[in-house]
């Protein structure tokens, strides 16, 4: 039974942060770290102490993780970022909270002491004779030791330590990946070997001036000792475990929302019935029906995405979201609230064009949005808001005047609202093809159902409501949520979007609400949104007017074609041949594309020859230490080719949030890799050894343990049938008493007496049970395999449950 692990966080704002600058201000920006391995860095808000981020990540860690820390800098041009403060909160304390959290939390001082990280292999044997015993512990090897060092290195050494008794290894200079080899003993006498105490094994950098650096702790109980010969294994260094200071609120606050979702994966077979129920709910709806019933609001979006994710799989997309649909359009009457609500069909919708349209949709807006950011221009309608302190020259005058301000935005609105929608109204060709067969279905209800005259253009105002409202205007308000900047707008192009995002809106509703809202400085647009609501409605005609049959062509298990690039841009390659008189020289910069089958890159983007790599060949998606290179935010891509050997090409990221989503990208291409490395070596080998480990065969295992598995959560997440089955599962548990007491209580005493003898009796004959299913009605008997099903799912996980914790040991060294 494979482990599942989803961590959902938000850094929403800070407040009260201290002034770290001459100007009493601060740059803050914020720091995420799993276990110490920065996963997300935060834009920077410019000279403010109550910032506003509003930043989320989801983050799949299928090996589970022990904390999470958020870290609140001050960025400074010269010199080293200064550390305001930091949260850190466990697994633990994150798990016991159902529902996540959602709060304020003061920032605390970070103290070196307990910034520690890494593991140390040992070996412990307590020998016993009748002359003397000893505590032999042989300190094998350690790995990703914090680095304390301003070369990114340590010089660790290792203590153990038990009652008065002590000793030590070797120092190992500049490495945080030590190999020592070493056996320590310690002698003990007759009365220490009570089973109370503790073996404590201490890990130090050595400094030769000053005291030595703390790199972590391990605690053994003596007692594990006797009831374990020999004790062997890989340990996660603890801190000292000093009471951390809040400081009384003076490093300001964060208000975070943190979720971990948990789950343990049954093999695929154990889904297959669910599976069926869902499948022909396309047809029979009554299954999806109860879904949406006990699904509550909050987790009206994880469900719906999870459901687009399964049809897509079983590739029923299009006939599950026609069911929704139509359910939706026969129960709405006024056809002015039709989609308005958060609806399951609203929320399935919205996902399913996240999930097959996003690159359609980086196509179509990111050079627009792209030019919009570079020029910065100053625009303002609104005459409340218009600031003459912040306008660049307009004209030649002195002055300008709030009328010169408002023409020349009307100006600029316009250009840049007329290539946005001649951009989408030119792009038929471009949206996938099972976006416009959902589209045509959607047409053809809502056409069906709204057949007066007076109601013609009900049937635009359902796709292009989608389509503007829910997709284009969304990513043009909120770039960097839909990928289309790597940084959120500032505050000056931000009015900007929001603007654009307003008129797009006024598009997508054919110009109909215009002159009825509140904003009636909107209307120097109006002109503009009325003259393209022709080619709005032509486009959409054009949208729709495709084969019903031309999506069985598209792979069931897959959501983009082969061919489609899934993540694009400039990296900087290392050039691995010809001397390398200074590394930090010889990274040259290389147009990049990923595609599900190559990684390929060229001199630019317009450069005919491309040198690729085949997917199936990677085997590791690994970071790299700064030190090996001496640059930040470097990356190595391993493969293997039909001989075995491996080759490893290195790459650098501009920052540290590029770096996380082409690892996880090209992770997420090659995650059914066969042949994936279990380690890697984070550093380089050059002068004859790895700089990491300081090993000198270059073909050793690698020092430190893969990450492959480790990728951010976004709209390219390959599916996976068994994940997505197990949430909705969850979702039906959490709901199954509703769906007894709706469907199956009866009014007859002795069917109900009868069904208790039927729950009671899990062998009972299968065929009496078809046969008094017939006798319900339709609803009651799909709610009764439902819940046979939900039954029989709990009973697995339980079983493999009791399974786990026989085979487990019995002693729980460090959780």
């Amino acid at each position: 039974m494979a482990k599942n692990t989803s961590l959902y966080f938000r850094i929403v704002e800070g407040r009260n942060l201290p002034a770290k600058d001459v100007s009493g201000t601060s740059d803050p920006y914020c720091i995420v770290k799993v276990d110490n391995e920065v996963v997300a860095r935060t834009a920077t808000v410019w000279k403010n102490l109550n910032p506003f981020w509003g930043e989320e990540y989801t983050l799949h860690l299928p090996m589970g993780f022990h904390s999470l820390s958020f870290l609140v800098m001050d960025e400074d041009t010269i010199g080293h970022d200064d550390v305001i403060g930091k949260i850190t909160l466990s697994k633990e304390a994150i798990g016991s909270q159902a529902k996540g959290l959602d709060s304020w939390m003061n920032l605390t001082r970070v103290d070196p002491d307990e910034e520690v990280q890494g593991e140390i292999h040992l070996s412990l044997e307590l020998l016993k004779d009748t002359k003397k015993s000893c505590l032999r512990c042989k300190v094998i090897e350690a790995r990703d030791l914090a680095p304390r060092d301003i070369s990114g290195t340590s010089d660790p050494f290792g203590r153990v330590i038990y009652n008065n008794h002590s000793a030590e290894t070797s120092i190992i200079k500049k490495t945080r990946f030590p190999h020592w080899g070493e056996t320590l003993e310690l002698e003990l006498d007759a009365e220490e070997l009570s089973e109370e105490g503790t073996v404590i094994v201490e890990v130090w950098d050595w400094d030769m001036v000053g005291k030595n650096d703390f790199l972590g702790k391990v605690e053994i109980p003596f007692a594990c000792l006797h009831k374990t010969p020999l004790l062997e294994g890989w340990f996660r260094l603890l801190p000292l475990g000093n009471n951390e200071s809040e400081a009384g609120g003076k490093l300001g606050a964060l208000r975070l929302k943190v979720r971990l979702v948990e789950d343990r994966i049954l093999p695929s077979t154990y889904y297959q019935p669910l599976i069926e129920l869902l499948v022909e709910s396309v047809e029979d709806s009554s299954a999806l029906t109860m879904l949406e019933e006990v699904t509550t609001v909050e987790s009206r979006q994880d469900v719906a995405m999870t459901l687009v994710k399964i049809y897509l799989g079983q590739g029923l997309v299009v006939p599950f979201l026609d069911y929704l649909n139509t359910r939706e359009v026969n129960h709405t009457t006024d056809p002015n609230t039709l989609f308005r609500s958060n609806s399951l069909a609203s929320k399935a919708m919205e996902q399913f064009m996240k999930a097959v349209g996003m690159l359609y949709l980086h196509e179509v807006l990111k050079p627009i949005i792209n030019r919009i950011f570079d020029e910065k221009k100053y625009i303002e309608l609104d005459p409340c808001k218009i600031d003459l302190n912040r306008t660049r020259r307009i004209s030649f005058k002195s002055g300008v005047s709030e009328a010169e301000v408002r023409d020349y935005s009307v100006e600029m609105l316009q250009t840049y609202l007329t290539s946005i929608i001649e951009s989408i109204v030119s792009s038929v060709d471009q949206c996938p093809s099972v976006m416009r067969v959902a589209f045509k279905q959607l047409h053809k209800r809502v056409e069906e159902q709204f057949t007066e005259p007076e109601n013609e253009d009900v049937k635009y105002l359902a796709i292009s409501g989608f389509f503007f409202l829910r997709f284009f205007a969304p990513a043009i308000l909120t770039p960097k949520l839909f990928q289309l900047r790597d940084q959120h707008a500032d505050t000056r192009t931000s009015r900007t979007l929001l603007l654009l995002a307003k008129a797009l809106q006024s598009v997508g509703n054919l110009g109909l609400q215009l002159g009825h809202g509140k904003e009636q400085w909107m209307a120097p647009l109006h002109p503009i949104i009325l003259r393209s609501v022709a080619s709005v409605k032509d486009f959409l005609d054009k949208l729709i007017d495709i084969d019903h049959d031309i999506v069985s062509s598209v792979p069931q298990r897959a959501v983009f074609m082969p061919s489609v690039t899934v993540k694009e841009g400039y990296l900087h390659k290392h050039k691995a041949d010809g001397p390398q008189l200074l590394s930090r020289f010889a990274f040259k910069k290389r147009y990049f594309w990923l595609t599900s089958e190559t990684l390929s890159y060229a001199k630019t983007s317009e450069w005919q020859v491309r040198s690729s790599i085949p997917i199936q060949r990677v085997c590791a998606v690994e970071r790299v230490d700064e030190n090996a290179f001496q640059q930040q935010n470097v990356m190595q891509v391993i493969t293997q080719d039909n001989d075995g050997k491996l080759s490893t090409m290195y790459i650098q990221c501009k920052n540290v949030n590029e770096l996380n989503q082409w690892l996880s990208a090209i992770r997420k291409a090659s995650i059914y890799n066969e042949r994936m490395l279990p380690s890697f070596h984070p550093g380089v080998h050059r002068s004859s050894k790895w700089t990491c480990c300081l090993q000198v065969d270059r073909a050793v295992t690698g020092c430190s343990r893969t990450h492959s598995a480790v990728t951010l959560g976004d709209w390219s997440d390959p599916l996976d049938p068994d994940v997505e089955t197990q949430m909705i599962y969850k979702q039906l548990l959490q709901g199954r008493d509703k769906l007894r007491k709706k469907y199956l209580e009866m009014e007859d005493a002795d069917q109900t007496s009868s069904n208790k003898e039927k729950r009671a009796n899990p062998d009972i004959n299968p065929d009496g049970a078809e046969c008094n299913a017939q006798l319900m009605k339709p609803g009651q008997s799909v709610a009764a395999r439902l819940l046979v099903v939900i039954e029989d799912l709990e009973q697995a996980h339980a079983a493999f449950q009791l399974r786990e914790k026989e085979d487990a040991t019995t002693v729980i060294l460090n959780p």
